[in-house]
């Protein structure tokens, strides 16, 4: 009896050590979609999560652009930090998600700079009606100097700027009439970002703005809460807007940039060469998305137009009059962002021009 008793005993803590040798090692089931598969790190180290949250669904080529960057940091790193990408809100709005990254509960988000001037106002300027004549020039900026020196502001914010990727030139949409001129705006309830400036800039233009999360937007246009919504043509699309609405204007009002943010507690506590890896990466799947994008809104525009839309062209004329009205918002802000700054930015926008 003492020999069974003995022979038990041996074989029981074997098994104790074989199941507390198995829940020591890394666990990375998710529940969110990850990039291709990569090679697994070695036992001993541990496997970190980067939760990357966007508000926009999985057929857009910002989501399409996370899973890019999923691939290539998953690859880069062997697998030792692995992507999870969130569509359509599931963490949250712009807002609650980049106040996630701050607190370190969540690690990636992709916000336009609309929502970022909430946090730090500077980055109004990149939300100037009409700042930006084209995407090349966009992209000359904000990859340049200029564009770098902003990122550096939101260290302060506990946040860590990577990359610019694009939401694109917005656009007008609504169920009443054909936008063409200045004239057509006066009176249309026109959804937008929880955003002062651009608030401003509409009732200027003659329109009653309303703030509205982008997750309660539909429902809204649905039931007639407003009248339209301004955003570029890939969002209009794959938002079925066009099912509640019948009037698109290329009013190209805004040149809209996403940021690519992660938490700076994350960021922070990787090593130097993993920081390399998440940045670098940021900035290709950037690239990569940014063409997709206009592909996209090339492609959509036509697709509104067959869905039953009636597109209206706006004019140099129309468009310089809407400028003009506009212009005493663009000087009110530039005088409360800094005119120093402001005027860094025409700078860089000239000189890309060339």
């Amino acid at each position: 009896m003492k020999k069974f008793k003995r022979t038990f005993s041996t074989i029981l803590l074997g098994s104790m050590a074989f199941v507390l040798a198995a829940c020591g090692s890394s666990d990375t089931t998710t529940d969110g979609n990850s990039g291709s598969a990569a090679s697994e790190p070695e036992a001993t180290e541990q496997v970190k999560i980067i939760r990357a949250g966007i508000g926009l669904n999985d057929e857009h080529p910002q989501f399409k652009g996370l899973l890019k960057f999923a691939e290539l940091v998953e690859e880069r790193t062997e697998g030792a930090i692995v992507v999870e990408a969130y569509h359509s809100g599931q963490l949250g709005d712009d807002r609650s998600m980049m106040e996630a990254l701050q607190l370190g509960t969540q690690e990636v988000t992709v916000p336009s700079t609309a929502p970022i001037a909430n946090f730090i106002s500077e980055f109004s300027v990149f939300d100037f009606p009409f700042l930006f004549p084209s995407s090349e020039v966009a992209d000359a900026v904000l990859d340049g100097e200029v564009g770098q020196k902003f990122l550096g502001k939101l260290e302060n914010q506990n946040l860590v700027g990577l990359a610019y990727w694009e939401n694109g030139f917005r656009d007008l949409t609504n169920s009443k009439r054909a936008v063409a001129s200045m004239e057509d705006f006066k009176g249309l309830a026109v959804r937008t970002m929880e955003n002062e400036l651009h608030l401003e800039a509409f009732r200027a233009l003659g329109a009653n703005p309303t703030p509205m999360a982008f997750t309660e937007l539909f429902t809204a246009l649905q039931q007639g809460t407003v009248d339209g919504q301004e955003n570029p043509v890939a969002t209009i699309y794959l938002q079925a807007f066009h099912e509640v609405q019948g009037h698109v204007s290329n009013t190209h009002h805004i040149y809209s940039p996403f940021v690519f943010l992660m938490s700076k507690t994350f960021f922070d506590g990787l090593t130097a060469e993993h920081q390399e890896i998440v940045s670098e990466a940021a900035y290709e799947a950037g690239l990569y998305q940014r063409q997709l994008n206009r592909e996209a809104n090339a492609q959509y525009l036509e697709n509104l137009i067959e869905e039953g839309m009636t597109f209206t062209e706006i004019t140099p004329e129309a468009r310089a009059e809407m400028v003009e009205a506009i212009q005493p918002v663009l000087d009110k802000y530039a005088e409360r962002i800094g005119a120093e700054l402001v005027q860094e930015v025409y700078d860089a926008i000239e000189a890309a021009k060339q």
